[in-house]
């Protein structure tokens, strides 16, 4: 007879779907079962009946053992296994950790150039504009190197606390920049402002990880890179309308109450997701078992050696092991990827400055509200590829992997990350540059403001399908690792953003948007030799990386 489960676990059953358990007639292990099972695959082709994701029903962990800070208080219960949540969770947990994700990038665009917060600073702390914009590029490089840190923590404490520490450090600092005294005070806590929200980027990406099998994770990052594409497309509308009215201060409060929302989001919303090798009921029933160790005398020495070894080894969790994520890069599978993603991502910050400054000049001569308005055919662009994007290159390693024949022990198909980078990377290594040389000629010549909003659109849609591309690869290259290979494509691509960011104003006033964005389009298509590259060595570097990983 069964023993009837707390109140505390009906109640958490209650909020996952039990997923069925799938029954077999025969056993993987049964080699004549295996052997028919595989004749049915070839001759029948029913390896599409066959389950890729087959899971027991979740089980929750009681509120007690739940990991991460306030783990209690969660709505959505922990469970052992991150993946058998139902699909009505896992997009419910995707979706939190979007919006999560838009904090970092809105932070950064909503005081960019030539917008009324940015002058307002300017005319405030009597700074000239080369000083305000040191708060711009500055938020940016801690996006580039906060998320080393916060990957790294979050593969041993978890994701769950590095979220909640992260946005009440986000709060914080957002506060003291909205009561700012200088312009010196104003740029350490946007700097440090910056660092907190950025653990999204990366963590978030293991989230996704986490929870969704590489079947259809391709459609969940999509989903969920909606929110660090959309940031910087909303922000200036928001800021914009935001500093008319009161001030450049309300920018800074404006992104502290954004922060506290998510923070209570966070609180009660999402659960630990990090899977362990041993679950917490297991290992609290260990903590609990009886020692069998017999009490010691440790001398002094050694006493002092333990500590030191303990202190040493936290100093190097601190501040080493963050630092050696960037070592990834020395992997050509992942070096490329992060080249591919960091320069897409350093031309979408020129053209968001080009942006601003084209349609706030003759002959457009938008208002601050329209120039905002501008960001909204990149957006629909992003939304458009997002929502076939993802789901495009999940069915394209699907097919790769039964062209090849590649089974697992189960009779699953056996996906390989390098398997995503195929037709898909080629329509976007050719229509983001063609729309971007279509928006420079347009913009430099004055033709009605249709024509280069409609290439912005196409830009959109190219470079969303490389986004969210090269993070799902980066996070299957690194299965064990997630939020960390994802964490070195930050790194890359916000430090190059920051120089683009830098160089977009001298470079538009030098040349014009016609051969400035000629000569990007030129460079973004050169760069799909990556694509060629993966095709053809792609195997090879996966295998020598798992060799050096495992």
């Amino acid at each position: 007879m069964s023993t009837p489960l707390p109140p505390s676990t009906r109640q958490a059953n209650d909020l996952i779907r039990d997923i069925p358990v799938v029954r077999h007639d025969r056993l993987p292990n049964d080699a004549d079962g295996q052997e028919n099972l595989e004749d049915e695959d070839i001759e029948g082709n029913r390896e599409t009946a066959i389950p890729e994701s087959i899971h027991p029903a979740p089980v929750p962990i009681p509120k007690s053992q739940r990991r991460g800070i306030l783990g209690r208080f969660t709505v959505v219960a922990e469970v052992e296994e991150p993946k058998a949540y139902s699909r009505r969770t896992k997009w419910y947990i995707t979706f939190v950790i979007a919006l999560a994700a838009v904090a970092a990038p809105m932070g950064s665009a909503i005081i960019l150039r030539r917008c009324a917060a940015l002058g307002q600073i300017s005319a405030e702390f009597h700074a000239e504009s080369s000083v305000t914009n040191i708060a711009v590029a500055l938020y940016m490089l801690a996006m580039s190197v906060g998320p080393l840190w916060w990957s790294s923590f979050s593969e041993t404490v978890g994701r769950r606390t590095i979220y909640l520490v992260s946005f009440v450090l986000f709060i914080i600092w957002n506060i003291l920049g909205a009561i700012s005294t200088s312009i010196a005070m104003l740029i350490v806590m946007r700097l440090l402002g910056g660092a907190a929200a950025a653990s999204v980027q990366a963590v978030g990406a293991g989230t996704i990880a986490d929870i969704w099998e590489a079947k259809e994770r391709g459609n969940a990052m999509g989903i969920f890179y909606l929110g660090p594409l959309c940031g910087p497309l909303l922000a200036p509308v928001i800021g914009g309308a935001l500093a008319q009215r009161w001030g450049w201060r309300s920018t800074q409060w404006f992104l502290a109450l954004y922060g506290g929302v998510l923070l209570l989001f966070l609180v009660f919303a999402l659960p630990e997701t990090l899977k362990t090798a041993i679950s917490p009921v297991d290992e609290k029933n260990k903590e609990n078992a009886p020692s069998e160790h017999r009490l010691t005398r440790i001398s002094s020495r050694q006493k002092v050696k333990q500590t030191s070894h303990k202190w040493t080894k936290m100093l190097k969790r601190c501040f080493i092991d963050p630092l050696k994520i960037i070592l990834y890069l020395r992997f050509p599978a992942v070096s490329i990827t992060v080249y591919f993603a960091s320069v897409t991502f350093a031309i979408l910050f020129i053209l968001s400055i080009s942006l601003q400054d084209t349609f706030s000049k003759p002959p457009y001569n938008f208002s601050t509200i329209d120039v905002g308005l501008v960001y909204i055919p990149n957006s629909l662009g992003y939304f458009l590829a997002s929502l076939f994007g993802g789901k495009w290159t999940d069915r394209i390693m699907a097919r790769e992997a039964k062209k090849a024949g590649r089974f697992d022990e189960h009779g699953k198909l056996a996906y390989r990350p390098e398997d995503r980078m195929r037709e898909n990377a080629w329509v976007a290594a050719f229509l983001y540059p063609a729309a971007l040389i279509c928006y420079g000629w347009a913009a430099e010549k004055g033709v009605h403001w249709v024509v280069p909003l409609v290439a912005n659109f196409w830009f959109g849609v190219g470079s969303m399908l490389v986004f969210a591309m090269a993070t799902t690869m980066l996070t299957e290259f690194m299965p064990k690792k997630a939020s960390s290979g994802v964490a070195v494509n930050n790194f890359a691509r916000n430090i190059c953003s920051c120089v683009g960011a830098i160089a977009a104003d001298p470079l538009i006033s030098a040349i014009g948007n016609g051969w400035l964005f000629t000569g990007l389009g030129v460079i973004a298509m050169a760069s799909s030799v990556v694509i060629w590259a993966m095709r053809k060595y792609g195997p090879g570097w996966r295998q020598v990386m798992d060799r050096e990983l495992d």
